[in-house]
């Protein structure tokens, strides 16, 4: 796999760092595989787009899942992801995650973490949509993310790890052969350097999280505009499932205009008894499956939006008032901070909620060991797809993917460093280009892509929808490109237009594998095709970026994944540290 030669237009970079890894992200994923890379020996330097705790791992409210109750085991929490995950999971990379999960939770609190116990002393495990077994271990009541980010920021400071803050990945550096060389980067005002800079490493682990932004109204950060996967891209790797992306059933409903981050109601609320309703209180989940309102988030994502379709209604509600004010207060006091900031006390009234983007089942295509098909490239969490989630992520499995893949990953790198794959090549990336080759989108474009996303690629897709959603984004791709051809004129470099120009990209790919799955499958949901067919779409869709930004789109023959193969097997379990 050769790269794009696509960059983003950037100043060339002023100073550099020299490193055997570095991680960009700094969520579950990004911490503990740097983490590994240092207990390993590995000189690594963590970026990150924001400060080290700002990341999409902080908001996860419910927990962590994985077989550590009495009773479950990890076959039983390997069928519930495969039922979740609609036919498109990988077996054995599910199978992976729940039987190294239990351990690697285990490790998380050694490093620090502390989750809620009950009353006997043991974890307290509660439960959430697609699980038969009690299997989510919390903390703080509905701040888990929070405390996993403390323990992991803390450890990382205790062990000195180099940080670079605030600053916003470029493009990744390669060499003469297409191997991975080290990352650009732009620092923000408060990092450690000024402007555009590198981080030159053989070996480089994205971690960047999702690309909720994209989409108008999301419970997605601010920086989640899916800097990664369009890095990826541009770098010639491949994605795959990227019209997966799913949509949390119960959002804080804030109105019909409202834009940006929304509030997330946990699945947990629904998991300890809460009930969905519409406006005159009648449940509407009972009968649509045998779980109810704890079914999977697909499915009850759904059934909201039939139920509001036919009493045409803005959201629906989730009630709560039974559980009490001591209990809101105890279990979920970020949830009800958040209600009532807003407006609304679930202790006496029902929680107005309506789907939101939430979270990308498909990403960047790795293999077991975290391997990208640009050959030092890593990817782990949400940017990654590993073929864990298929159509559909299992509630709370993903802080679970972003720690147990990441260990893989260190493990692969210090495997790959002790055999001198990677200590023996100094990196010597390609000169930067001196002029721009392909166009910066002004940073009003961002909120006419996310609108154009919401309009034809949300929810609920259609071949027509679709097809207008792709032509918009053509105008504006368009506009931008004959700019620079008639004019020699592009958007300043900055923030706000690398990361317009991202989202175009990733919006770009996702409409265009949306568009090529005819058929209803998990959270990608076809009006037109309202039928899952497994003899002709139990299939997936892979997606490059040609060197002309046109894509190359391709279904595989198989459920199966190609191989992304480098010359070294996979490393099969994470070496303890």
């Amino acid at each position: 796999m050769t790269s794009t030669g696509i960059r983003l237009h950037a100043p060339a970079p002023g100073w550099a760092l020299d490193a055997d890894v570095v991680v960009v992200g700094s969520g579950v994923a990004g911490l503990t595989a740097a983490l590994r890379c240092e207990a390993a020996g590995l000189r690594t330097v963590v970026v990150t787009k924001a400060r080290l705790d700002d990341g999409s791992t902080r908001w996860a409210q419910g927990g962590i899942a994985a077989a550590l109750g009495e009773g479950d085991t990890p076959e039983q929490h390997l069928d519930d992801t495969l039922v979740a995950g609609a036919g498109l999971c990988d077996p054995e990379a599910v199978r992976i995650l729940v039987t190294e999960g239990p351990d690697a939770v285990r490790r998380l609190i050694e490093t620090g973490a502390h989750f809620d116990e009950s009353t006997e002393g043991g974890l307290a495990l509660t439960r959430e949509g697609g699980h038969h077994r009690r299997r989510i271990a919390h903390a703080g009541g509905d701040a888990t993310g929070a405390e996993i980010s403390r323990a992991l920021v803390e450890a990382v400071r205790a062990r000195g790890l180099r940080t670079v803050e605030n600053a916003l990945v470029l493009d990744l550096l390669t060499d003469t052969e297409g191997r991975t060389a080290g990352v650009t980067l732009h620092v923000m005002g408060e990092g450690q350097h000024d402007g555009v800079g590198a981080v030159q490493a053989p070996a480089v682990v994205l971690a960047t999280g999702g690309m909720g932004q994209v989409f108008s109204a999301t419970t997605n950060p601010s920086v989640s505009t899916g800097d990664g996967v369009a890095l990826a891209l541009r770098a010639g790797a491949e994605v795959s499932d990227l019209e997966f992306v799913q949509f949390h059933p119960t959002v804080l409903f804030l109105g019909p205009d409202a834009e940006g981050q929304q509030p997330l109601v946990s699945e947990a609320v629904r998991g300890e008894g809460a009930h969905l309703v519409d406006a005159d209180g009648v449940r509407f989940m009972e009968g649509q499956h045998e779980l109810a309102e704890l079914a999977p988030r697909d499915i009850v994502a759904k059934g909201i939006l039939r139920r509001m379709l036919e009493g045409d209604a803005e959201h629906m509600y989730l009630d709560a008032r039974h559980f009490g004010a001591e209990m809101w207060e105890s279990r979920f006091p970020t949830i009800l901070a958040a209600c009532r900031s807003h407006g609304t006390d679930p202790v006496t009234e029902p929680i107005p909620v309506a789907p939101a983007a939430h979270y990308a089942s498909g990403g960047v295509r790795t293999d077991a060991a975290g391997r990208t098909t640009v050959p030092g490239l890593y990817a782990c969490g949400e940017v990654a797809c590993t073929g864990v989630h298929g159509a559909n992520r299992l509630a709370s499995n993903s802080l679970l993917e972003g720690l147990v893949y990441a260990e893989r990953i260190a493990a692969d790198i210090a495997a790959s460093h002790a055999d001198d794959v990677l200590h023996a090549r100094v990196p010597a990336p390609l000169p930067h280009p001196a002029h721009p080759a392909h166009p910066l989108l002004p940073p009003e474009s961002r909120l006419a892509i996310q609108r154009i996303m919401t309009e034809g690629a949300g929810v609920l897709r259609s071949a027509d929808s679709l097809a207008r959603a792709a032509d918009r984004l053509d105008h504006l791709h368009t506009e931008a490109r004959e700019a620079l051809r008639d004019h020699g004129k592009t958007s300043e470099p900055g923030v706000d237009t690398w990361e317009a120009t991202n989202l175009m990209c990733v919006a770009r790919v996702l409409v265009a594998a949306a568009a090529r799955r005819e058929e209803t499958r998990g959270c990608h949901w076809r009006e037109d095709h309202p039928d899952r067919d497994d003899t002709a779409w139990a299939r997936h869709i892979v997606v490059r970026l040609n060197p002309d930004r046109t894509l190359a789109v391709h279904t595989t023959d198989t459920p199966e994944f190609p191989p992304t193969v480098h010359g070294r097997r996979p490393t099969q379990r994470p070496q303890e540290q």
